[in-house]
């Protein structure tokens, strides 16, 4: 399996991909990416952030597609493929975290439908999280997250 693009934010746990956060020990207040020092919450003072793995779905806040390749240092592939990318906001954390989708294009998408959490590669290779119809097989792995997590005794 290819690594992460982006080590600390994302992991890969036996097939099954995890957002990695951090929440504040005194207001539980949830961070992505990951934080360090002190919670951002102006309420709160609290300087414990504790690494977590956020929740695998969420709901469509947003969405749209990018029918132009981005410019150089971006590597795309060669046609270019337009992409769609949604924001999605978690279950139970109040954030929202933008990503590619994956096999859905916007004619698939509607505000408020659910997305779960998978994997694909970028034009150049490296791993990156993004946003599928729930149960849908995951690149790194060709899982799906219910088998993934079925086999490791985990839940969403």
């Amino acid at each position: 399996m290819t690594a992460p693009v982006i080590n600390g934010w994302f992991t890969v746990d036996g097939g099954t991909a995890h957002l990695l956060g951090t929440r504040c020990a005194d207001c539980r207040t949830v961070y992505f990416p990951p934080r360090t020092g002190f919670c951002r919450n102006p309420y709160c003072e609290g300087e414990d952030l504790a690494e977590t793995r956020l929740p695998r779905r969420g709901t469509v806040w947003s969405y749209t597609n990018s029918c132009y390749p981005p410019p150089a240092p971006f590597v795309t592939a060669d046609p270019y493929v337009p992409v769609t990318l949604a924001a999605v906001e978690l279950a139970g954390t109040g954030i929202v975290v933008l990503g590619q989708v994956k096999d859905l294009t916007v004619d698939d998408l509607r505000v408020g439908m659910e997305l779960e959490l998978t994997t694909g590669p970028l034009a150049d290779g490296p791993l990156v999280w993004m946003w599928g119809a729930p149960g849908a097989p995951d690149a790194a792995t060709g899982a799906t997250a219910a088998t993934a997590e079925r086999q490791n005794g985990e839940s969403s």
